[in-house]
C-alpha cells in the first residue's frame, strides 16, 4: 500500500474549496472534502489509476454531478508514495504553478 502525502498546497486548495462553498453551498462544504478525502485515498490502493498529465504527473477525476474536482498528483513507486499536489475544482482554468 502506498503511502500518502499532502503537500501544502494541497492542503491550501482544500481550505480555499471549503471557503468559497460554505459561501455558496453551505451543506455541501463538507460532502465535498469527505469525497475529495475518499477518492484521493484510493490512491494508496492504485496509485496509478489516475490519468496521465504534464510532466510526469497525474491526474485524479472526481466526480460529483454534472462536475467535480481534479486532483493533481506525483507517484514515486521507488518509495512507494502518492505525493498530492493540488486540487481544483473542473471549472477552474487549471491548476497554477506552485
Amino acid at each position: 500500500m502506498a503511502r500518502l502525502i499532502y503537500a501544502e498546497r494541497a492542503l491550501s486548495d482544500l481550505a480555499r474549496l471549503v471557503d468559497f462553498l460554505v459561501q455558496t453551498e453551505p451543506g455541501a462544504a463538507m460532502e465535498a472534502v469527505d469525497l475529495i478525502t475518499e477518492a484521493v485515498q484510493v490512491l494508496e490502493n492504485h496509485p496509478l489509476i489516475g490519468r496521465s498529465a504534464e510532466l510526469g504527473l497525474r491526474e485524479l477525476v472526481i466526480s460529483r454531478g454534472k462536475s467535480g474536482y481534479i486532483a493533481l498528483y506525483s507517484y514515486e513507486p521507488e518509495q512507494d508514495t502518492v505525493l498530492l499536489l493540488s486540487v481544483r475544482h473542473q471549472r477552474e482554468a487549471g491548476f497554477v504553478p506552485h
